[in-house]
């Protein structure tokens, strides 16, 4: 059971310690206390110490992606401690031998296969992409907009990079201008009004605002096609275009209703 606001995670009974890091968009997980639940040691500290040298010594970057935060103790002060991403903890549970660990590493076996079966075959992609957002709650005319936004972002992505667009901080950059211009948010500011933490933005919007966000993308992609932009500003100045169509469009709708349509709220419920 986890929380978005909670700074703790419970597993199998177990308090799990974590911290988010707004800046990077993660959450940080205490190592001794997964090392504890999923090896079953009642000295997890000194399991974890044991794994540490052990992985230090068969070079696992492993040890060195694990960062010193402070958490709570029992004793309700805070404590540094070594602390570790996603990704990190996932490569940890394939280090340590246990009953508790082996349903993930079945797991990521079965994602890794999955992936590289999609790889082979895109469809499967799509295919299972669908099944997991129709299991979610999500209604199928939610999820063909989604798969569709999908479809329309490629497309956008795909053109920024004809036009000489490369590095991630720059897609970043693009893609907080469009939302500025037609949301008046950028994608972060955009999270924090739906209250939102690693959560995916575009799953957590309405239909409307996903059909506006969507027609800014679209527009982005064939202003900047017409327009051909051949550097940085360039591109950024067509894609405050492309999200100023949405934005009249958002700006004419909500004179309709009479309502905004940029909300906090989320397509499924918490």
């Amino acid at each position: 059971m986890v929380t978005k606001s909670s700074k703790i995670a419970i597993f199998k009974g177990s308090g799990i310690r974590r911290e988010w890091n707004a800046s990077e968009e993660k959450w940080y997980f205490s190592v001794v206390d997964i090392v504890g639940v999923l090896s079953g040691s009642v000295k997890p500290r000194n399991y974890w110490k044991v794994l540490k040298s052990r992985l230090k010594n068969e070079g696992s970057e492993v040890v060195t992606k694990c960062n010193q935060l402070k958490m709570i103790a029992p004793d309700g002060k805070y404590y540094l401690t070594d602390a570790a991403d996603t990704e990190t903890i996932l490569r940890l549970v394939q280090s340590i031998p246990s009953p508790n660990a082996e349903p993930f590493k079945l797991w990521l076996a079965r994602v890794g296969y999955e992936r590289v079966e999609e790889i082979e075959d895109p469809e499967l992609g799509i295919q299972r992409a669908l099944g997991t957002y129709l299991k979610k709650g999500y209604s199928l005319e939610w999820v063909n907009l989604r798969l569709k936004s999908i479809e329309i972002r490629k497309d956008l992505t795909d053109e920024w990079e004809v036009r000489g667009v490369k590095s991630s901080n720059e897609f970043a950059i693009l893609t907080d201008d469009i939302s500025f211009a037609w949301a008046g948010l950028k994608t972060k500011d955009y999270k924090s009004l739906k209250n939102l933490k690693k959560e995916n933005l575009r799953d957590n919007m309405t239909n409307l605002e996903l059909v506006l966000n969507m027609l800014a993308e679209a527009s982005t992609t064939e202003i900047s096609k017409k327009e051909k932009p051949d550097t940085f500003p360039k591109n950024r100045r067509v894609a405050k275009k492309g999200g100023g169509v949405a934005k009249t469009a958002r700006k004419n709708l909500e004179r309709k209703l009479g309502r905004s349509i940029i909300t906090k709220q989320k397509y499924l419920k918490d």
